[in-house]
C-alpha cells in the first residue's frame, strides 16, 4: 500500500535555501511569496522493507505554509483547504493513506476535518511520537544516571494530545510531576488524575525538574539556558523546537534530545535531505509507513487525545514491522558518548552536594 506524507517549512526564511536571492527579503515578504507557491510533491520515498520481506513506497508533498500561517495569519478554512489539495494529489498518486506532518497535526481539531473531508485515510503520527519520546527519555535517564522514582518531571504543553499521554504514562514512574501549560484550569483538571502532580503555567518552574519532556504549539522557542537544573535530560518533541540553540552553546551540562527519531527497515531513499541521518525519520512519518506496510487504510491518530492503548498499539507494530529508536540526536546532531558522560558528570556533582 502506498502512502504520503505531508511537509512544510519551519520558517519563512527557509524559503531561501532553494532561492538564495530571497535572502534580502524580510519575514512578511517571505510568507506572502510562500502564499503563492503550489502544494507539489517533494520527493519519492522508497526502499522501505520489513525483515520479512513486506515493501512500501510514498511521497512527500510539501505544503508551503510555516508554523505562523497556520495558526495566526491565515483563516482555518484556508488552512484546510491547503491540507485537502495535499490529499488530493496522494489520491491521484494511488496514495490509500496520508500523514501530517509537524503542524498540520496540529492546526484546528487535529486532523479530524481534514479526515472527514478527505477520500483517503488520515493519521497524525502522534501515537508513535509518544511511544518513542517516551522510550527515549527513559533510555536517556539510564544514561545519565536519573532514577526515575527519585526525580521531579516536567511536562511541558501537558493538555496537548502528545503532552497529556505521556504525563499519563510517566508520571507513575516519578516521585513528581510538575504540568506546565497556557490555560491553568484545563492543566489542573490534568493533575488531579495524576499521582503527584500539580499544574503551573510559569516555565520557571523547570529550575526544579531532572527530566523535561516539552512539546508545544509554539513557533518561538520557550525554554531558556536559565531554566534548567544542571544534569538535566530533556525531551523536545516540538517542531519548531521548544528549546531555545542557545541551550546547546551555554549548557553543556544538560542531555536535549529530539523525540521520536526512528530507524527505518530496508535500504530506503526519502529522495530529500530534512536533516537526519539516512535511513532515519520522525516517529510521526514512521507511523504513516507502518500502517501502510500493514496495508491498514484506516484513520488512525486523531484528535487531541491520544490513548494509552493506541501508544502501545504503535509499539507493536514497530516490532513488527523493524522500526527501531535510532540513538539520539541534539540541534540536529548525533549525541556522542562524550556527551552522556558530561552530563552524566553534572548529574553526579549535584547529588553530591
Amino acid at each position: 500500500m502506498k502512502f504520503a506524507f505531508i511537509i512544510h517549512p519551519l520558517k519563512a526564511r527557509d524559503i531561501t535555501r532553494k532561492h538564495p536571492l530571497f535572502g534580502v527579503l524580510p519575514d512578511s515578504a517571505l510568507e506572502w511569496l510562500l502564499t503563492k507557491k503550489s502544494v507539489s510533491i517533494a520527493s519519492e520515498v522508497k526502499g522501505i522493507q520489513t525483515p520479512d520481506g513486506r515493501k512500501t513506497e510514498g511521497i512527500f508533498i510539501g505544503l508551503p505554509l510555516t508554523p505562523k500561517m497556520f495558526t495566526e495569519t491565515r483563516p482555518l478554512e484556508w488552512v484546510y483547504d491547503r491540507i485537502l489539495e495535499c490529499c488530493e494529489i496522494a489520491e491521484r498518486e494511488g496514495c490509500k493513506i496520508i500523514g501530517l506532518g509537524a503542524f498540520t497535526s496540529v492546526v484546528g481539531d487535529g486532523g479530524i476535518t481534514v479526515a472527514q473531508r478527505a477520500k483517503i485515510a488520515v493519521t497524525t503520527g502522534n501515537s508513535y511520537t509518544v511511544a518513542t519520546a517516551i522510550e527515549g527519555t527513559l533510555k536517556a535517564c539510564e544514561l545519565v544516571g536519573i532514577i526515575p522514582e527519585e526525580s521531579n518531571l516536567a511536562v511541558v504543553g501537558a493538555t496537548g494530545s502528545i503532552g497529556k499521554t505521556c504525563a499519563k504514562v510517566l508520571a507513575k514512574e516519578f516521585r513528581s510531576t510538575t504540568l506546565i501549560g497556557r490555560n491553568l484550569e484545563r492543566t489542573e483538571e490534568l493533575a488531579q488524575d495524576l499521582p503527584h502532580a500539580i499544574a503551573t503555567t510559569a516555565i520557571d518552574s523547570l529550575k526544579e525538574a531532572d527530566v523535561i519532556i516539552t512539546v508545544t504549539s509554539s513557533d518561538a522557542p520557550l525554554i531558556e539556558p536559565r531554566h534548567l537544573k544542571p544534569g538535566a535530560v530533556i525531551c523536545d518533541v516540538a517542531r519548531p523546537r521548544d528549546v531555545s540553540t542557545r541551550v546547546s552553546k551555554e549548557r553543556p551540562d544538560v542531555l536535549v534530545i529530539e523525540g521520536g527519531v526512528i530507524k527505518v527497515p530496508g535500504e530506503v531513499d526519502f529522495g530529500i535531505n530534512f536533516g537526519f541521518p539516512a535511513k532515519t525519520a520522525y516517529a510521526c512519518m514512521s507511523e504513516t509507513m507502518m500502517l501502510a506496510l500493514e496495508d491498514r487504510p484506516e484513520n488512525f491518530t486523531l484528535g487531541k487525545d491520544v490513548s494509552v492503548a493506541q501508544v502501545e498499539e504503535t509499539l507493536q507494530m514497530a516490532k513488527r514491522n523493524g522500526f527501531e529508536l535510532a540513538g539520539f540526536r541534539s540541534f540536529e546532531k548525533a549525541v556522542d558518548q562524550v556527551a552522556i558522560e558530561r552530563v552524566k558528570k553534572a548529574r553526579q556533582s549535584l547529588v553530591a552536594l
